[in-house]
């Protein structure tokens, strides 16, 4: 997602990029330096990369990796493959700028607006959002320490995304935001600023106006629990879950057709390790209906065999 040209040197590294790039349009340029286009196709990637900083452009020689090359069916350079989410969406076969460029907008335009779609529901998807490196648990760097420090002493309540943890968010954010340091930090779905703006307004006692109070822990998980008909307590969210047994739950929920709402607890451990106990339910997934527990997976796999999933979550029985 940086403007400059990615020079990939091994499969693993490919592999490694596009796991990290999933969301976001992935651009191979396959070249051999010995190809009378290659340095006019060179000069059209790095421009194509300034103009689209959005999407990322990887270049590798394709005689140098020839398993790379065998498995995306490359039988001469140059070639342009168009990847997201893992799978090939097109390509283009010769040193073909105009149809290069065309395709780039039209596809980089697409994932543009997918990816800003997404970074919209994350920074909306709490009152109060911290995108800082690692966890408040665990700050990755200082400047994400320092805020979490300030949180805690004013009791600030606040969610947290770990920038490390994804490449599309971490780098499109700055685009989005146009802000280009992290932590930043997010009120009601508006950027408030990083770590100088937050000292400035901690020292003016503005923070504690525009933040809000962190409630009691039992108070919050009641409230949680509540915030809709449906909840699912999981590791990731439905579009990602992070552990077999979120994945294969949400495949349950979803086949029912029901709405309900998530909460990721690895984004949060205070109520990742408080709910345990308010619950006496030692272990992830926790699903609820109407504030009430029915269980994790095995309970809800049961519920679906015996036919009575459906009318639990609809909250016309009780498990």
């Amino acid at each position: 997602m940086a403007a400059a040209v990615v020079e990939v040197q091994s499969a693993k590294q490919l592999g490694e990029l596009l796991e990290r790039a999933k969301r976001s349009l992935v651009v191979i340029y396959f070249c051999a330096s010995w190809s009378p286009q290659y340095t006019q196709m060179n000069e059209v990637t790095i421009e194509l990369a300034k103009e689209h900083p959005q999407v990322t452009f990887v270049k590798l020689e394709a005689e140098a990796l020839p398993e790379v090359s065998e498995r995306y069916e490359i039988s001469s350079v140059p070639t342009f493959l168009f990847i997201k989410n893992h799978e090939k969406i097109d390509r283009v076969d010769g040193a073909h700028a105009p149809d290069l460029t065309k395709k780039v907008q039209r596809y980089g335009e697409t994932a543009k607006q997918d990816l800003n779609d997404h970074l919209r529901k994350l920074i909306n998807s709490a009152p109060c959002i911290l995108f800082m490196k690692g966890t408040p648990q665990d700050p990755r760097c200082g400047f994400s320490r320092q805020i979490v420090g300030i949180f805690s002493e004013r009791n600030i309540r606040y969610s947290s995304f770990d920038i490390l943890s994804d490449e599309d968010v971490r780098q499109g954010l700055k685009i989005y935001s146009n802000w280009p340091t992290y932590p930043q930090l997010y009120v009601n779905g508006e950027l408030v600023g990083g770590l100088d703006i937050v000292k400035e307004l901690a020292e003016s006692g503005e923070l504690d106006k525009i933040c809000p109070k962190e409630m009691g822990l039992e108070h919050r998980l009641k409230v949680l629990i509540n915030k809709a008909r449906v909840v699912l307590f999981m590791k990731g969210s439905k579009e990602m879950a992070k552990c077999g047994f979120s994945r294969a739950i949400v495949g349950i929920m979803n086949e029912t057709g029901i709405d309900y709402e998530t909460f990721d607890i690895l984004g949060d451990e205070q109520v990742r390790h408080g709910l345990k106990t308010y619950s006496n339910w030692p272990t992830y997934p926790q699903l609820y209906v109407k504030g009430e527990l029915i269980g994790g997976l095995d309970i809800v796999k049961e519920l679906k065999e015996s036919g009575d999933l459906l009318s639990v979550l609809k909250g016309e029985t009780n498990s």
